[in-house]
């Protein structure tokens, strides 16, 4: 029982001790300071102060009180406060980021899918109905399709000029093969010359024509959207390495470490000063957004056009009737093409020829590459209207900027003191700006000055695009 006062007064030494040694840590000793900094920036600690002392040299992070930095430090916090904001910046958008990449991919996966379909179909029409210009048609067809493929994913190709000379390289084999069946010139030019023929005479009627109007109305659409998910993918990549200025660096220092250099390594700015300094560094970035939010509506107005009689999937997955039915009419037709042929380029040297084998074979294609038309509606459009719903959600994503990341990341809760710039305080009194560079030109935090022309490219390209 004797040694229980004992006890008590040494526990109550040791703790005064305690509060007496943090209390003295934070004013005498720059210890916490020269472990933050090595472990926050790496490297030696060697040159770093161990107590606070004046700093004349010091450029950003200047006071009255002596302080723990040196103008290394300084400088090295500089590129420091850069890439912390640039990091929350990433984080804030890989959401977005994400969401947008992952949709482009599949949409793009699912058009060369229907393609490839679309390619199997028409290749497996040749095999079962016109076994004989099969081997033949097997070039025409593939390079169609490779040409829908380039035009879909941005290649510079007419998909006039595609549709075309498919139809004259159709037009020599139905010659051939159904019109004069089995025989053939075996003279090149005198193919050629049927070819070129065919835009003259018109064997297939208007059934070409309506070709291109299906093509144009359904690729353009699909085409454009992809671009516009890629242009997405492309702003927020740039926003996201945004180049900051020396104004919006200075003051990011200060805000993010020039507290270190008063021993307060806890402190986290206020909300107010938080959102002034960040809305400055990001004011050309706020000029997006109006740009941003009208993006987001025309890929829904263009996800909505991209339905019906001119949807992608109807027009690629039937084209191989319209083929069909254009082989059957100029068979109908027959008589009277070949006159037309015989008057344009002559009677033909004939000699009997020998129908070479079909090279798809339909039975082991068929079941792998059947995909109804229904299971592709899904696969687009109601993937479409997913990702648009969801997109929604970030109209408003370069506008709020600051707003987020000083509320998730940077600033310190509400009711507790924090980092004014200067001192640490209980609250921010300034005044705090709205977005973008007008509401932003009486801060005091960061001056605004001119434009950013990376900024003024990415919404450039967004009007493009929108228009």
């Amino acid at each position: 029982m004797d040694t229980q006062p004992w006890r008590v007064a040494f526990r109550c030494l040791l703790l005064l001790a305690l509060v007496g040694c943090i209390r003295s840590e934070s004013v005498q000793t720059c210890e916490e300071v020269r472990k933050l900094f090595q472990w926050r920036l790496g490297g030696a600690v060697k040159g770093l102060p161990d107590s606070p002392r004046a700093g004349p040299d010091l450029q950003v992070c200047t006071s009255t009180k002596p302080t723990c930095c040196t103008r290394r430090m300084e400088e090295r916090y500089l590129i420091a406060a850069r890439q912390d904001l640039q990091q929350v910046l990433q984080t804030s958008s890989a959401t977005l980021k994400f969401l947008i990449s992952r949709n482009a991919a599949v949409f793009q996966e699912t058009l060369e899918t229907l393609i490839r379909q679309a390619e199997n179909y028409t290749s497996i029409l040749f095999c079962n109905t016109y076994r004989n210009m099969a081997l033949e048609a097997a070039a025409s067809v593939q390079e169609f399709f490779t040409d829908v493929g380039l035009y879909l994913f941005g290649a510079d190709v007419n998909h006039e000029e595609f549709v075309n000379r498919f139809f004259d390289s159709l037009f020599p084999l139905v010659y051939n093969h159904l019109i004069n069946p089995g025989v053939t010139d075996s003279s090149l030019e005198y193919s050629e010359c049927i070819r070129v023929a065919r835009r003259d005479i018109s064997p297939f009627g208007n059934i070409p024509k309506r070709v291109m109007g299906q093509m144009g109305r359904a690729l353009l659409p699909s085409r454009t959207f992809l671009q516009a998910l890629n242009l997405g993918i492309e702003v927020i990549n740039t926003t996201d390495h945004l180049h900051f200025s020396k104004e919006c660096s200075r003051a990011l220092l200060r805000m993010q470490y020039c507290p270190h250099c008063q021993g307060l390594t806890l402190s986290k700015p206020c909300m107010g000063y938080c959102l002034s300094v960040v809305g400055g560094c990001l004011a050309h970035m706020a000029e997006i957004n109006p740009h941003w939010h009208a993006y987001i509506r025309s890929l829904e107005e263009l996800s909505d056009a991209m339905q019906g009689t001119y949807d992608i999937e109807h027009v690629l997955l039937n084209f191989h009737l319209l083929v069909n039915d254009a082989v059957m009419q100029a068979h109908l037709n027959g008589q009277k093409l070949s006159e037309q042929v015989n008057k344009i380029c002559g009677h033909p040297v004939r000699a009997p020829t020998q129908s070479p084998r079909c090279s798809f074979d339909p039975s082991k294609e068929k079941h792998g590459m059947k995909i109804s038309t229904r299971n592709g509606e899904e696969t687009l459009a109601n993937r479409r209207k997913e990702f648009i719903s969801s997109l929604r959600l970030y109209r408003s994503f370069y506008r709020g900027l600051a707003d987020e990341l000083c509320a998730n990341e940077l600033a310190a809760a509400d009711g507790l003191p924090c980092w004014n710039g200067e001192d640490r305080v209980k609250s921010y009194t300034q005044h705090v700006f709205g977005n973008g560079i007008k509401a932003q030109s009486g801060n005091p935090e960061v001056k605004i000055k001119g434009t950013d022309p990376v900024i003024n490219q990415i919404i450039d390209k967004l009007k493009h695009v929108i228009q």
